[in-house]
């Protein structure tokens, strides 16, 4: 069988005690696997998009006592930067591996995706049974889609819309012990697979046709 994509280490990494540690873990690990992944899915986007996509990966360069719990690489079409703009993920918490589609705070665009999102909310039944939603980029938690179609969904569209520092949060969760089950091959093709489900309702997000 083919190598794992990721393995315990990468995980372990966020159970390193103390930032500069951690720090060199995740620069040695995590983040050349994150890279790859970056190269990988940046043509992906600009392929299926039309436009240019620029990968972003995490440096936690802002920080200077308290070590990350999670890392990612962030794609979106703007070279500078990301968070301020409807963008993708892939990245791991120490528990489980995520791939999403995220709004977070400092989107000045927040108020009309989200409207754009509640007239459309038929587009999220087209998504897998395993599929999360969540309202806060900062907290490994989330909900199965299936469980919040009918009430949670909405609820967190409206808070997206009317609370300021609301975020909102769709996309897959894969548990460590899969993860690390997978190999680079099934990886790569699960986030694909995952990001060709998101692609409608980010085009929807950014009113796109």
């Amino acid at each position: 069988m083919s190598k794992t994509f990721w393995t315990e280490d990468d995980f372990n990494v966020f159970q390193i005690d103390g930032l500069e540690n951690r720090m060199a873990a995740l620069i040695e690990k995590v983040r050349p696997k994150f890279e790859e992944l970056g190269n990988h899915y940046s043509h992906y986007f600009s392929t299926i998009l039309g436009s240019e996509y620029y990968p972003h990966v995490a440096k936690h360069a802002r920080r200077s006592v308290n070590p990350p719990k999670d890392s990612w690489v962030a794609f979106a079409p703007y070279k500078r930067g990301y968070k301020a703009l409807p963008h993708f993920q892939i990245g791991l918490w120490g528990s489980h591996a995520f791939i999403i589609l995220a709004v977070i705070y400092e989107a000045p665009d927040k108020v009309a995706i989200a409207e754009r999102l509640l007239k459309k909310k038929g587009l999220f039944n087209k998504l897998p049974a395993d599929f999360i939603v969540s309202g806060d980029h900062m907290k490994p938690e989330a909900s199965l889609l299936k469980k919040e179609k009918k009430v949670g969904l909405e609820q967190l569209l409206v808070r997206l819309r009317d609370v300021k520092k609301a975020e909102f949060l769709v996309g897959r969760h894969i548990s460590k012990e899969e993860a690390v089950q997978l190999s680079e091959d099934e990886f790569l093709k699960m986030a694909e697979e995952t990001f060709d489900h998101l692609i409608p309702i980010y085009k929807t997000m950014i009113q796109m046709k």
